[in-house]
Parts: structure tokens; sequence; C-alpha cells
């Protein structure tokens, strides 16, 4: 029993771990490039919004792939 929640706690560590990186590289991107990508997906661009997902896919694959290996 008390492996499953040490198990459960670590997996909730890395995943929250996680999160912070793919939010701090996100709101990295955003500094370092001149667009103000939300403005323009507010004002309905969906090319702004597909270079945001691609954005966030790309980081969250290289995440994934730190923390696994």
């Amino acid at each position: 029993m008390n492996s499953i929640v040490l198990q459960a706690v670590n997996m909730v560590g890395w995943a929250a771990f996680s999160v912070v990186l793919i939010f701090g590289a996100t709101a990295l991107f955003d500094a370092l490039t001149p667009i103000d990508y939300r403005a323009e997906i507010r004002k309905g661009n969906v090319a702004a919004g597909f270079v945001v997902a691609a954005v966030i896919l790309a980081i969250s694959s290289v995440v994934v792939t730190l923390l696994v290996t």
C-alpha cells in the first residue's frame, strides 16, 4: 500500500513539473516572438491558432522525451 501511495505522489509531482515546464516554455516563446498571437487569435486568425498549437505540441513532446529518458 505504501508503494502505491508513493508512486501516486511521484506521478503527481512529475505531472506538475511538466506543466510548469510547458507553461514556462510557452511564455518564453511569447516573449521572444514579435507577434501578439493572443490578439491575432481573438481577431479570428486561425493560422495564429495553428502556430500556437504547434508550438505547444512541440514543447510537450520535448518535455515528455526529457522526462521519460
